[in-house]
């Protein structure tokens, strides 16, 4: 055990600059909606979703196309199945328990009701894609690798269609931007430079996290399937996280829903289309029953949504998805 101090203390540390990064991502983001004239769903769901889900899909890509051995490609597909399952369960429930920890509340508007309605059409177009995906990986046929270019494509339509949302982030309180705290209206540029550099860091913290998982899964007898299923998807994810939770507690509720809702979009598309492009894209079983929860727990959300019944406590709840997951993980 003595061996696991420095892994521990590395991960323990790591996350703490995850955390502070994305305080600096998440400013520098808001203002580039701003000057962008991008509204809040937008913000969220496309440029919040696309920084933090970049350095994943490089990870996917460098996995399944240059890896130099079946592990590594299998490993990329893990990655692609295990990212939803992360966000739809442990990233909604964080927000829940954000939520109640403190003590706030979804407001009984319409515009609220609106925005339940937009992430009620993003988990539709989720589950179809996903669906899509899951019976790609049953079958095998020659022409499968050109499947992962309708991917790529569904993924532009949900970004044409989110950028030509109504604007709506000057609304939002905004803090200064931290590289120009005295200026009213920063710069774009220096909003771009600051959510850059937050992203670049965030990503280097994310790969040492991942890195000092793989040094604690084997060392605590997880084998390496496990140790990528189980633990591997909750540090990829979290940046969206700790975005999420940043956002909630600052009473942006709306950014921290909508870069989840994004990011799960990413995450069925251009992985996907990585894994198809460079694999055969077949599941085993582990990945199916990742696939079977991921499908219940959107399900459940888009319902949800759907009737606008979502509320703090039904959020914290989506974390029992995830144990149930690990729970029929472990049993097989």
């Amino acid at each position: 055990m003595p061996s696991l101090i420095v892994p521990i203390i590395l991960l323990i540390g790591s996350a703490i600059v995850i955390y502070l990064s994305c305080e600096f991502f998440v400013n520098g983001v808001e203002w580039v909606g701003r000057r962008l004239a991008v509204g809040t769903q937008a913000t969220g769901s496309v440029l919040a979703a696309f920084g933090t889900a970049l350095p994943e899909s490089v990870v996917t890509l460098v996995a399944v196309a240059f890896g130099a051995t079946a592990a590594s490609k299998e490993l990329g597909v893990g990655a692609a199945l295990g990212g939803p399952l992360a966000l739809s369960t442990i990233a909604y429930a964080t927000v829940g328990i954000v939520l109640l920890i403190t003590r706030q509340r979804f407001p009984l508007t319409a515009e609220v009701r609106g925005d339940f309605r937009g992430l009620r059409d993003d988990q539709a177009w989720f589950l179809v894609l996903f669906a899509l995906k899951i019976a790609l990986g049953l079958v095998l046929f020659s022409l499968k690798a050109w499947t992962g270019l309708l991917f790529l494509a569904a993924y532009g339509i949900y970004v044409l269609r989110e950028m030509r949302g109504e604007s709506s982030l000057g609304e939002e309180e905004m803090e200064p931007l931290r590289l120009q705290p005295k200026a009213p209206e920063p710069h774009t540029a220096m909003a771009l430079l600051q959510t850059g550099i937050a992203l670049v860091v965030i990503f280097l913290a994310s790969r040492t996290f991942v890195g000092q998982l793989g040094v604690i899964g084997p060392a605590l007898g997880l084998k390496p399937q496990l140790t990528a299923l189980l633990l591997s998807p909750i540090a990829t994810e979290l940046p969206e996280t700790m975005n999420a939770i940043i956002w909630v507690r600052q009473g942006k509720y709306r950014l921290a829903l909508a870069n989840i809702s994004g990011a799960m979009m990413i995450q069925a598309t251009v992985p996907t289309a990585f894994g198809l492009f460079f694999t055969p894209w077949l599941l085993g079983h582990e990945l199916l029953i990742s696939a079977g929860v991921t499908a219940a727990a959107i399900l459940t959300m888009l319902v949800c949504f759907s009737r606008g019944v979502v509320s703090r406590r039904l959020l914290a709840g989506m974390g029992l998805f995830y144990v149930a997951f690990v729970g029929l993980l472990l049993a097989v």
